[in-house]
């Protein structure tokens, strides 16, 4: 299957330790309302997953980010639509860098948690969890 053929991407981004995360908005015709989401979305026609990651995390957060700080990549399977799929990735920025983050016109808010703290928040989008969890390990594994 090639990268073009993806329903969405999503980004597990630290900043000084922390996970950005964005509050859903509340409305009933979205998918998973008012629960605590990481930046990204679908993509635009002929975008990449880095093109379409790279590009909501803009829109959503105010934050540019280049590829090649882009540090972990890996597709996962929909588990709502067996073979759909999505990409993730995981990005470090250095402490201060929230300062940047000025949020957009999707979610109702973003806050800076630990890991620990949206993995155990039921508000959390749970079939994002392990998700989370494996970009997590993968940049602590790569940023030290």
């Amino acid at each position: 299957m090639s990268t073009d053929d993806f329903m969405g991407a999503k980004l597990v981004l630290l900043i000084g330790g922390q996970l950005v995360t964005l509050l859903r908005d509340d409305r009933p015709d979205i998918p998973y309302p008012d629960m605590w989401d990481m930046p990204g979305g679908g993509p635009e026609p002929g975008e990449t997953p880095e093109d379409c990651v790279l590009r909501e995390t803009l829109e959503e957060l105010s934050l540019t980010i280049s590829p090649a700080q882009l540090l972990w990549k890996q597709r996962f399977e929909s588990p709502d639509e067996p073979g759909r799929f999505s990409w993730w990735f995981g990005a470090v920025l250095p402490e201060g860098s929230e300062a940047r983050i000025q949020l957009g016109n999707e979610g109702q808010c973003w806050r800076l948690v630990t890991p620990e703290d949206w993995l155990s928040d039921p508000r959390s989008i749970a079939h994002f969890k392990p998700r989370v969890q494996a970009g997590l390990a993968a940049l602590s594994r790569i940023s030290g």
